[in-house]
Parts: C-alpha cells; structure tokens; sequence
C-alpha cells in the first residue's frame, strides 16, 4: 500500500519530475505566504517568537504536506532511473543523519558555524539532486535494471506424455530406455 501512497510504485520522467518540483515550490510558497499573512494579521511583527511558529498546526501541516510530496517525487523519479527507492531513500535518509551527527560533533568539519551539515554531505545531496534532474530514465521493461537476465523454464515434455506416446505406436523398447 505504501507503494502507491509514496509513489514507489510509480515512474515520472525528467521534464515531468522538474515542472512537477517547480508547481511544488510554487504551491509551497502560496501556503506559506497564506500562513505569514495569517500571523501577522493577529499580531505585531516583532511580538512573534520562533517558539510560536512551530507549535502551530498550519505550520506543522505544510512542514508534512511539502515533506511528503518531496518524498513522493522523488521516488518516481528514482524509480524511472532504475533504482529502488526503497533502497535509495533510506541510504540517504541515513547518510544525512550521519553528515549531521558529524557535523554536530566535530564542528570545524562543518560547512559554517549556522549548518549543520559537512561538505561530504552537501556534496551527495548535489550529487543526487543532479541525478534526479539529469539521469536518464531507465528501461521500462525492468525497474532496477538487474545485471542478469531473467531465469525462464525450458519447457520439456512430460516423461508421463513421452511413455504414453510410445506405448500407443505400439513401441517394443523399455519404458527405462
């Protein structure tokens, strides 16, 4: 179920992914002029706490509805290159926690003092983010593109149907032969 939900199931091909990420951006933005317009109608600018900000239900709501159609996007375009996103996107998710770990602990390996990232892992967002943009698909016939090909049954008659044949042509040679 959650292939259909996440799109994991499903292809979307470069051109589709990039108008599809730029409608998002572009819907992402709207929802987040709408709730700045929201908050400061009921209150000054200067009165509003960071604190305030993500205690709010709206807020929260476009935080998982912007997460979840990034998420959905970018695995059918995983999947349309070939790879499985349920592979892929963990590997990153994990990737990104250990770039943060890092650059939490060792903070002269960060990008700057306000990231919390180091440049290895900027380097594989970019990386990926390219590969999303620009890697062309892959063939439709097999998703994940496995190096060997498919297995198939030879199909072979029958010992059962290869005795019977013999015994009605009136054969004299043993069934053992």
């Amino acid at each position: 179920m959650l292939g259909f939900v996440f799109g994991l199931n499903a292809r979307l091909g470069r051109l589709h992914f990039f108008l599809a990420s730029v409608a998002l951006a572009i819907v992402m933005t709207a929802i987040c002029f709408g709730i700045a317009m929201a908050v400061l109608r009921d209150s000054s600018p200067g009165a509003i706490r960071p604190e305030d900000l993500t205690s709010s239900r709206a807020i929260i709501a476009a935080i998982v509805f912007f997460g979840v159609a990034t998420f959905t996007l970018q695995s059918m375009r995983i999947r349309d290159i070939g790879w499985d996103p349920v592979c892929v996107i963990p590997g990153w998710f994990a990737l990104m926690i250990v770039d943060h770990v890092v650059a939490g602990r060792f903070p002269a390996w960060a990008i700057g003092q306000d990231h919390q990232a180091t440049a290895v892992g900027a380097l594989v967002n970019l990386g990926l983010m390219l590969a999303l943009a620009f890697w062309p698909s892959g063939d439709s016939e097999r998703s994940y593109g496995t190096p060997l090909p498919p297995r198939t049954r030879e199909v072979k008659p029958s010992l059962s149907n290869e005795r019977l044949a013999r015994v009605s042509q009136g054969s004299t040679r043993s069934i053992w032969s």
